[in-house]
């Protein structure tokens, strides 16, 4: 299966006064046409500006300075600001955590949503204003006549959310970039929207990388499942394979911090520590100070090793698997 994504060693880095802040530091993965890959990590783990970075909406002071990202075999990085331009909202598109940062309070939805389909298609604004109400309707706004001509604060969170996701599948985009949309929705909502977007993925054939920080909600969602850590990929695998035979320490505390795999009235298990300053982390494995399994091998730091169904960054991923086989 040909990649429709394609990132290979993306460093992206913020300038500040303590040094150059390593946000991403040579990840690599690849997105199939029709494949959902999730993205996890906690807070701070770099999947955010990864996605940033290609949709090209790192500003100031950050940049790219290492790295390639390839999009059905073109260079993003190589391409002029207009090119991007006419690129992004088109072939690859955006949905937000906060719906208001894709939506514009002073314009009414009608307004927002024909403009963004004029900007990239030689279209009537009749026809745009049909296409629209009919991607409302899509994803399950009721009386979609009515609703676009409000305002996005007569809207709830969740309908501003599906708002955000229509406009951002009107181009029928080849690659959607999905940056935790359902956190802050309850879990009805947050259901109604994964499954909306699985049919999508199924019906078009467009490749999804869904970024987010629970495991829980990629379970039964994702194809592939991409783990990151201290701005690195610590773990790559399908994601039956990742969920029940973690091969890295931190893929196996992520899993086992989830509620419903306690026994009822056990305190939480928890990752100790804190992540490693995004400044200076060193030479040895970024995870070395908050893991139970590290020796002295560990002062080095491990590349992805490569198995036959996946690839984790640590020196003992098959003992950590085959823990992660026993019962609890």
């Amino acid at each position: 299966m040909s990649a429709l994504l394609e990132i290979a060693d993306l460093q992206t880095h913020f300038l500040a006064e303590r040094g150059a802040v390593k946000a991403v530091d040579g990840v690599s993965f690849k997105v199939n046409r029709g494949e959902v890959l999730a993205v996890v990590g906690e807070s701070g783990s770099g999947k955010s500006v990864t996605g940033l970075s290609v949709m090209g909406l790192i500003g100031k002071p950050g940049k790219i300075v290492g790295g390639s990202m390839r999009f059905q075999g073109q260079d993003l990085s190589a391409l002029s600001p207009e090119a991007m331009r006419q690129l992004r909202g088109n072939r690859i598109a955006m949905i937000f955590q906060d719906p208001m940062m894709t939506l514009n309070p002073v314009l009414r939805v009608d307004t927002q949503m024909i403009e963004t389909l004029r900007a990239h298609r030689k279209i009537s604004r009749k026809d745009a204003w049909t296409i629209c109400r009919d991607a409302l309707a899509r994803v399950g706004i009721p009386a979609p006549d009515e609703r676009m001509r409000s305002y996005p604060h007569q809207f709830s969170g969740g309908m501003r959310q599906r708002v955000a996701i229509a406009i951002a599948l009107l181009n029928d985009p080849d690659l959607l970039i999905a940056d935790e949309p359902t956190t802050a929705l309850d879990v009805t909502i947050q259901a109604q929207i994964l499954a909306l977007v699985q049919g999508l993925v199924a019906e078009r054939g467009m490749g999804v990388m869904w970024v987010t920080h629970d495991l829980s909600v990629v379970a039964g969602f994702a194809d592939r499942v991409v783990v990151m850590y201290a701005g690195e990929v610590v773990e790559e695998g399908p994601v039956d394979r990742v969920i029940s035979r973690p091969a890295h320490p931190y893929t196996l505390g992520l899993i086992g911090s989830v509620p419903s795999r306690n026994k009822r009235g056990a305190p939480l298990m928890q990752i100790p520590g804190s992540t490693p300053s995004p400044v200076n982390r060193g030479t040895a494995c970024r995870f070395k100070p908050r893991c139970r399994f590290a020796r002295a091998k560990c002062e080095d730091h491990p590349p992805l090793i490569e198995s036959a169904t996946g690839a984790s960054r640590c020196w003992f991923h098959e003992e950590v698997a085959l823990e992660s086989r026993e019962p609890a």
